[in-house]
């Protein structure tokens, strides 16, 4: 088993656990937080919990540590299988345990892994990984005899999905790229209760990722899904990353649409129904997110980005929908309130199926938004970069938002922001301007004071 002294605390994420599988993450570690998850379920009373898992190459023996740790405790291990991640959150609310672990490294390249737990029928994060580390570290651990079982939850899975969908008036053609991730495994089957014609790309699991990596919110990695939606003349493509919570979407113009963009779509008819309702987006996302949610009678809400606090949020301010500029979406009013890509992909259908869908995209005002920029960065320093780029600006006399890193905003309204990744060994940045020129300044400006941490 994993000792504290070879345990990499760096895989201690602020939303789960996550690391390079077989390095920094190995199945004796996968023993060790089974171990100690399983503890906390014992002392919380629990006797039950769901495990399930993605389909990359180490998931099924870092699942298999994982359960053996799970069991020593003396808890009722219920294998749901290789499923997408809101599979398993669907089963802690409406199962035999309102607690679950995946096994999972959701959009990261392929030599990652991971785990995301739920415990109460909540999402275990922050300060609860944290703990969990504490007590890895002091092996403190209770024993028992613990069974495994397996139960199968697909189509129950389904039926709720599809409560999601209105059929509409005007049939689409939609095109849906699994990625080969476990998306694969519920896509096929659910198009066939959808109208118009749907061709779905990518369905077998593989956890070599051959068509693309696993991300669904980096256009660059979709161009197949782009020429498809474009060959086969259709309404709207529809991506989602490794365990499918993360959804991506091109518009019938082979466009790609980012989520701050589609977040006012999903929000009308919400709005509608709920007049001056919160609805809840990352720091990312751009400025038209708040201003059209004010021009639909909502309330805009900004938190950190990362799909826990988002939902956190949701939770604090009574949101009935939240999401982040890297596509998780969270709808709360007739749904769970959890980031499930495949309900939203029905959600946007159903919309779609009103009439003038591209229309109503284009609706939404531009801005110059730039991608994702990434500055690479070791895990054991990036906190510490983030607390230096704070002081360099007050030291320059420079305001700032710190809600999550830092957000230098322009008289204009242009903002660029940096700040550490959640999920992988970098700090990320991102600039919003009204025209290129500035947004090229912005981004001159970012990179420049991104090389001043390093001096």
């Amino acid at each position: 088993m994993s000792s504290p002294d070879t345990f990499d605390c760096s895989i201690l994420r602020a939303a789960d656990i996550r690391g390079v599988a077989g390095r920094s993450l190995r199945n004796q570690d996968a023993l060790a937080i089974g171990k100690a998850f399983g503890t906390i379920l014992i002392e919380s009373r629990k006797s039950k919990v769901y495990v399930a898992r993605d389909g990359r190459l180490s998931s099924d023996s870092l699942h298999c540590s994982l359960t053996d740790g799970l069991t020593s405790c003396g808890l009722t291990v219920i294998d749901i299988g290789v499923c997408p991640t809101p599979m398993l959150y669907f089963a802690t609310q409406t199962g035999k345990t309102d607690c679950g672990v995946m096994v999972t490294a959701s959009h990261n390249p392929k030599e990652y892994n991971g785990f995301k737990f739920v415990l109460n029928g909540r999402l275990f994060f922050g300060k609860d990984i944290q703990a969990l580390g504490g007590r890895i570290a002091a092996a403190d651990f209770v024993s028992g005899a613990g069974e495994r079982e397996t139960q199968s939850i697909k189509m129950l899975y389904i039926q709720k999905l599809l409560t999601a969908y209105q059929r509409g008036n005007h049939p689409l053609t939609a095109v849906w790229d699994c990625g080969s991730g476990t998306s694969a495994t519920i896509v096929p089957e659910l198009v066939k209760f959808l109208n118009g014609k749907h061709i779905v790309l990518n369905a077998t699991v593989d956890g070599n990722f051959p068509a693309h990596a696993p991300d669904a919110s980096n256009p660059a990695e979709l161009t197949g899904l782009r020429d498809a939606v474009l060959a086969n003349r259709a309404d709207l493509g529809l991506a989602f990353d490794g365990d499918s919570d993360r959804l991506g979407v091109f518009d019938s113009r082979g466009g790609f649409v980012f989520m701050d963009s589609l977040l006012p779509v999903f929000a009308e008819p919400v709005l509608s129904r709920q007049k001056g309702a919160s609805i809840v987006a990352d720091v990312k996302c751009g400025k038209t997110f708040a201003s059209e949610i004010k021009r639909l009678g909502g309330n805009p809400v900004i938190t950190k980005t990362g799909h826990s606090f988002i939902k956190q949020k949701m939770v604090e301010t009574h949101a009935p929908l939240g999401g982040e500029k890297s596509g998780h979406i969270c709808f709360a009013d007739s749904y769970y309130g959890y980031d499930d890509a495949l309900y939203a992909a029905l959600r946007l259908l159903s919309i779609a199926e009103q009439g003038n869908f591209q229309s109503r995209l284009d609706a939404v005002p531009e801005t110059c938004l730039s991608p994702e920029i990434k500055f690479p960065c070791p895990d054991s320093t990036k906190f510490a970069k983030m607390e230096r780029a704070k002081e360099l600006l007050r030291r320059d006399g420079i305001a700032f938002d710190d809600t999550d890193g830092v957000k230098v905003f322009k008289p204009s309204g242009a903002w660029w922001l940096l700040r550490a990744s959640n999920t992988v060994p970098a700090l990320l940045g991102a600039c919003e301007a009204d025209s290129a020129d500035e947004l090229a300044d912005l981004k001159s400006e970012l990179t420049a004071f991104a090389e001043r941490l390093e001096e």
